[in-house]
């Protein structure tokens, strides 16, 4: 199939159209750059051995993602474009609105113009709010406790409005926990702009030495060792989740909802350790207040997913360390980094059709 991965140069949609292209799909990106680098696209090539068609594309801007679908026959479109910070949410409310939820709103409008009738979304966990029970199942109530949460919430309730308008669209919701880790190879990971919002990457530049200590949200919390407990997914497992089901949707021809998760809580202290075992140094940390709008502990019944589309983690949490520690460490600043062992061209844009392409030497 042709797929059109939205977001497809961020971390997670990077590692997705890795996946895509290993089970014979052919791939197309757009992205706004907001949360990624071109220096992804390179590397996207090396691991992908053909190169990728990759668009600077505003999932708001109506026109060019017309012009998008127009100059491609799609058979689905995988939607990873968002902005994605609980806490940043909780200080910018409008803004993740606006790109978030606007954004949504002409993607399905533009796929219902051009008679595209496949979504995967990249939902949130972050739907269920503080959970009443835990592992959480898909049939729990529903609630968020931050704008973020709720920009994933009414994405997927306008999901399912055009599902029941249109007999002929299908949707599979992916509701995961957080990811982390990297590919294997070293080339692809997380690159946070600026300080990183996620635990893991936060790590990461502690260990490499790019930030003093790392700051923990809450010690008090009812959980093992006070701190914040999360259902930790490999990135890998994730991106192998979304094709699963991109395949699982056209052979069945039905649309779902899925948890995506270890189906096991790890506390915030617990990856820490798990961290510094992977990288041989100690992780300075100190304990701060809370975050708003955090729950104290999330982790998922992935069930479900399993049953659907025999989907199950693969990588358990010592995995996760050494995999992100591989990537950072090879990669000190992230794409901006110049390592021997990843030499790859620089990036340039051009300006005549919006893609981002190599630049010559």
């Amino acid at each position: 199939m042709r797929i059109l991965v939205c977001g497809g140069a961020g971390y997670i949609g990077s590692h997705t159209c890795v996946t895509l292209a290993e089970r014979g799909h052919h791939v197309v990106i757009a992205d706004s750059g907001v949360n990624s680098s071109p220096r992804v696209v390179p590397r996207l090539q090396r691991l992908i051995g053909t190169p990728v068609p990759v668009h600077r594309v505003d999932m708001r801007d109506r026109q060019a993602l017309g012009a998008l679908f127009a100059a491609y026959r799609f058979d689905a479109v995988l939607h990873f474009a968002a902005l994605k910070a609980v806490g940043d949410s909780c200080r910018r409310p409008l803004e993740y609105f606006d790109n978030n939820i606007s954004g949504t709103i002409v993607l399905l409008q533009t796929m219902q113009q051009a008679g595209v009738r496949r979504l995967v979304f990249s939902s949130s966990a972050t739907v269920y709010g503080e959970p009443a029970q835990v592992p959480v199942r898909e049939d729990a109530g529903l609630q968020v406790m931050n704008p973020y949460g709720r920009t994933k919430l009414v994405a997927e309730q306008l999901i399912g409005d055009l599902c029941q308008s249109d007999p002929e669209f299908r949707a599979a919701n992916l509701r995961y926990f957080n990811p982390v880790g990297a590919h294997a190879s070293g080339l692809i990971g997380e690159d946070p702009c600026g300080e990183p919002n996620n635990l893991m990457p936060y790590i990461c530049q502690v260990a490499v030495g790019l930030r003093d200590r790392l700051r923990v949200f809450g010690g008090d919390y009812p959980t093992v060792d006070g701190t914040g407990v999360r259902d930790y997914i490999h990135v890998v497992d994730l991106a192998r989740a979304h094709v699963d089901a991109l395949e699982c949707m056209a052979r069945a021809d039905r649309s779902f909802t899925v948890n995506l998760g270890t189906g096991r809580g790890v506390s915030v202290l617990e990856l820490v350790h798990a961290f510094e075992r992977a990288c041989g140094r100690t992780i300075p940390y100190e304990i701060v207040e809370r975050r708003s709008g955090d729950a104290a502990a999330v982790f998922a019944d992935p069930g479900l997913a399993h049953e659907l589309l025999g989907w199950r983690a693969e990588h358990d949490v010592d995995d996760m360390c050494r995999d992100a520690w591989r990537w950072q460490s090879m990669n000190p600043d992230g794409y901006r980094s110049a390592s021997r062992r990843v030499a790859v061209p620089r990036v340039r844009r051009t300006r005549a059709d919006g893609m981002l392409a190599p630049a010559r030497a």
